[in-house]
């Protein structure tokens, strides 16, 4: 891939958030596209130009900057132009956005050095490909993504530290609220309509009235279930019964810690695949 010479740089800006709060500490996306297009206008020898803007997560669903290629829709739409010769390079506010981990970052840039393309960031500018007579220039930048991918496990690492604390103070850490609670501003707070429909059916119960016709019956008065579904027998035990509580909630946990582990495995297979 070749550009004429006096031409402009054609680079795709690269966009990403990880969580919402990111939009709300001051490094959302319109502040990134804003660095980018600042740092892309100050440029001179060469000239740049942003053709076009892509994005990975948004305000209420970010994506992880631990994501593979293949996982992130936003990088490979950039990936896209320049294998079709639409773009020059692409341009992100900071390695950050493109990865924090090492090897993700690592991988993003050797597939679009592969392609031909360049690489930019708006805090250090071209990030060059490279070369075996310069190693400290991989190790510099491989040395930026170790603090990145460490940044990141500090992060997580507090979060779930003040998530643990405050569940051993009997606090509301994380979790869908029980029936009978919902959550404000981050704090349990008693549901009435809920505690209301517990109450009834216990006094069901108490009457000596089954599962399924308890829960016949609510479905027939309109008792709202917690995702306002129908209710079921097995919601309904749980709801009456404490052993069946957490009897499910073990269940859940087991079933977590199962998918947690196939996406590991997947995303070792992805790794894999990808050399």
């Amino acid at each position: 891939m070749t550009t004429p010479r006096g031409a402009a740089l054609r680079l795709v800006l690269v966009r990403r958030v990880s969580t919402a709060g990111q939009v709300v500490d001051g490094y959302g996306l319109d502040a990134q596209e804003a660095d980018g297009r600042r740092w892309a206008k100050a440029q001179t020898v060469p000239a740049v130009r942003v053709v076009h803007v892509v994005t990975d997560g948004d305000e209420k669903a970010g994506k992880s900057g631990v994501s593979l290629l293949d996982e992130r829709p936003g990088l490979m739409e950039a990936v896209e132009w320049l294998a079709e010769g639409k773009a020059d390079g692409i341009l992100a506010p900071n390695l950050d956005r493109l990865a924090r981990e090492l090897t993700v970052q690592e991988a993003v840039l050797s597939y679009v050095w592969a392609l031909g393309g360049r690489v930019f960031t708006a805090d250090h500018g071209e990030h060059l490909e490279d070369d075996a007579s310069d190693p400290m220039r991989t190790a510099m930048r491989q040395m930026r993504g170790v603090f990145h991918q460490l940044d990141r496990g500090l992060i997580v690492k507090r979060l779930t530290e003040g998530r643990t604390a405050k569940g051993a103070r009997g606090g509301y850490a994380y979790g869908a609220p029980r029936f009978g609670q919902r959550s404000e501003d981050g704090e349990l707070t008693p549901d009435e309509q809920e505690n209301a429909t517990a109450e009834q059916m216990e006094q069901w119960k108490a009457e000596g009235m089954s599962l399924r016709a308890i829960c016949a019956r609510a479905n027939a008065e309109g008792l709202p279930s917690k995702r306002g579904g129908k209710w079921h027998p097995t919601t309904v035990a749980r709801l009456l019964s404490p052993e069946a509580r957490e009897k499910a909630r073990q269940q859940s946990a087991a079933a977590r810690a199962a998918r947690k582990e196939q996406q590991r495995r997947d995303r070792a297979a992805r790794l894999l695949s990808q050399h």
